[in-house]
């Protein structure tokens, strides 16, 4: 008689999980336990590190937001300028005033929580020398704002290619007429000395109200409005000194639109008015940026992560 013998295969043994194991990393959520198909052992899952997404959302935002804030400006510029005629306006420079600060608005709004919402390199680096803001982040915002001016304004180049060629002939660009609906050039009759001073007192009014706007002890209850009130703050510097100059207040949103704008108008964007395109918008914007901050800090501010904040004692 063939006896036939059950062959009985041995279960694997579970693996004993740690506790070590499933500790939260101070740069990692904790791991998740979750069964594969068809097995009884669990196994570990772990998130992506979030300190290392966060670097990545963080210039994206700022390249966003920024490419929203010039994208509204400019084309603003363009459809009040090449679109009017006569009879038919198109707007007015209140419209223009208004497209930019809608920009603004906008670009605060989509990149405010995730990147802080700067958009504007000159409020990048008064945020590292006064709200200990990483150094080691500036040149990586700085990157992101001025690739995001680039592509917003070339995206208006695109949408209003053929009203360009409309106004001023099938190909035909000329520095005098149309660049300055992408960068910023100063009316020829603005001397030198008032044409900086434009740049940096209009940049002084943006960043207080920047830095008013976010300040916890004197800002908004909400969030929320920070955006509303540096879209009063740009319709408002533009309304009342920002034709002279263009109103830069942010080298980012000369800089990109003056590079893309050189490939179609030549060099002589850059060579405007003895390289205003350096002592303007860069020069200016940044030394007006940070005195607005340092006027703000020793008047009023009062938390503790300024280095120049005056503790009033009464």
């Amino acid at each position: 008689m063939t006896s036939i013998s059950n062959n009985t295969q041995t279960a694997p043994k579970a693996q004993k999980i740690q506790m070590s194991d499933i500790e939260s990393h101070p740069e990692r959520p904790a791991p998740t336990l979750h069964y594969k198909s068809g097995s009884t052992v669990p196994t570990i899952a772990t998130a992506a590190p979030q300190s290392t997404v966060r670097q990545l959302r963080e210039p994206c935002a700022e390249f966003l937001g920024t490419l929203i804030l010039v994208f509204f400006g400019t084309a603003a510029n363009c459809q009040t300028t090449l679109l009017s005629n006569g009879t038919q306006a198109k707007g007015d420079w209140l419209s223009g005033a208004v497209g930019w600060g809608v920009g603004i608005a906008l670009g605060v709004w989509v990149s405010g929580n995730v990147s802080g919402g700067h958009i504007n390199p000159a409020v990048t680096l008064t945020q590292a020398v006064y709200r200990r803001f990483p150094w080691k982040k500036v040149p990586i915002y700085w990157a992101a704002q001025l690739f995001g001016a680039f592509i917003g304004s070339l995206l208006t180049y695109a949408l209003y290619r053929n009203a360009l060629d409309q106004f001023e002939g099938v190909g035909v660009r000329t520095v005098s007429r149309t660049a300055g609906l992408f960068g910023t050039f100063p009316l020829d009759y603005v001397p030198d000395v008032v044409a900086f001073f434009t740049e940096f007192l209009a940049t002084v009014f943006l960043v207080l109200t920047v830095f008013a706007a976010t300040d916890r002890n004197n800002g908004p209850s909400s969030p929320g409005l920070v955006p509303v009130a540096v879209f009063f703050a740009m319709v408002g510097i533009t309304a009342v000194m920002g034709a002279q100059t263009s109103f830069s207040m942010n080298p980012a949103r000369d800089l990109g639109p003056r590079m893309m704008s050189a490939m179609f108008y030549g060099r002589g964007v850059f060579t405007y008015r003895h390289n205003y395109w350096i002592w303007g918008p860069i020069i200016a914007d940044f030394t007006g940026a940070l005195a607005g901050a340092t006027l703000y800090d020793v008047l009023i501010y009062v938390g503790s992560e300024s280095p120049v904040a005056y503790r009033w004692v009464f």
